[in-house]
């Protein structure tokens, strides 16, 4: 049981919904409100930016790593720079943006000024695959002691175990873990969700969530899947328009796309019902009646005259003998007169040696 955001998320309850707007507004405020507005009406939990300088994340000659065909650009420094205008009170704003429309304000950071002015306008830090193993940026994070949701993309178990450890010891209690693919798109083939199985196993003790970068389909099949292998917080970057080329537009979801995540999401779980065991549920007391059987005459009978398989079959409804009650039957003598067809009941019988 974890406290995330508004929501308190265990292993059994509806995922959290991350929409990673990142910055897909391309550095336009009055662009970021509207993908809010668009987050909230597609029902996610929380709206989620990146809070950055290029100058602190990238050196100038840290070379891309990324599908080059969608996005140009060959210097992180160079791609970070073009989105990197939002200041402390843009962030302050947009938080506050988020608080009037009634959804969760996220953003990760990437530097240690970020961490310092989020903390008072997230509920909770995240942080990206990439810091995993920058432990003095771990150690600043885990300090602030809010919960964290800690993505684990390219990692090792030894990695994760390290960086649970580092959390732990600098005073954070609550901690997430999301199974990503560092590939930006990542492909079907790559994307391997049944590590999702293989973290809860790993770490019983930890929610275990997904950080989605596949391409979406119609079907949002990586998200849904993801649920159904126990994902109980979902992220996926978030667009107006998924045909935008240049950073995380073309492997995005709209609000189309989650709307139908959701909707999904609510039908399995309508269809996963409120039975943890197998029993009968209320609604098929009609058919348990009607379309189960009893044993039937097949012949008329006279009262003494002994049941036995010439005389007994076994039909619906089940108004009289169930079937199960067969071998205690077989032997028994009629105790009236007993038309052909009729439905065997407990007064009919009487023992053989009576």
């Amino acid at each position: 049981m974890m406290q995330i955001g508004k929501r308190i998320i265990t292993r059994d309850t509806r995922p959290y919904v991350i929409a990673e707007i990142g910055v897909n507004h391309n550095g336009s405020f009055e662009r970021a409100k509207h993908l809010i507005n668009l987050a909230k009406s597609g029902g996610a939990d929380a709206a989620k930016f990146q809070s950055y300088k290029a100058e602190t994340l990238a050196s100038k000659n840290s070379p891309g790593y990324w599908n080059t065909t969608n996005e140009p650009t060959k210097s992180q420094f160079e791609l970070f720079k073009k989105y990197d205008n939002f200041d402390s009170k843009d962030y302050v704003a947009l938080a506050d943006y988020c608080r009037e429309v009634n959804i969760d304000f996220l953003s990760t950071p990437f530097d240690d000024s970020s961490i310092d002015f989020l903390e008072p306008i997230v509920p909770f830090y995240k942080i990206a695959s990439a810091d995993i193993t920058n432990l003095p940026f771990l150690r600043k994070v885990a300090r602030k002691k809010k919960p964290i949701v800690l993505s684990t993309g390219a990692s090792t178990i030894e990695e994760i175990d390290l960086a649970l450890e580092t959390l732990h010891d600098s005073g954070c209690e609550d901690i997430a873990l999301l199974h990503c693919i560092l590939n930006y798109p990542t492909e079907d083939k790559n994307a391997n969700l049944s590590m999702i199985s293989a973290l809860k196993n790993a770490y019983p003790n930890n929610l275990i969530g997904y950080s989605d970068h596949t391409l979406p389909c119609e079907s949002m099949v990586s998200l849904v899947t993801a649920v159904q292998l126990g994902a109980v917080i979902i992220e996926k970057h978030f667009t107006y328009d998924k045909t935008l080329t240049g950073n995380d537009h073309y492997h995005a979801m709209d609000k189309n796309d989650l709307n139908t995540f959701l909707s999904k999401i609510d039908q399995i779980e309508l269809l996963k019902g409120a039975y943890n065991e197998k029993k009968p549920i209320p609604s098929e007391s009609i058919s348990i009646l009607n379309a189960r059987r009893s044993i039937v005459l097949t012949k008329k009978i006279y009262a003494g005259q002994v049941f036995n398989e010439d005389n007994l079959t076994y039909k619906r409804p089940a108004t009289g003998i169930s079937p199960k009650y067969w071998d205690k039957v077989m032997g028994m003598k009629a105790s009236t007169d007993l038309e052909s067809d009729h439905i065997l009941q407990w007064q009919d019988t009487k023992n053989f040696n009576e």
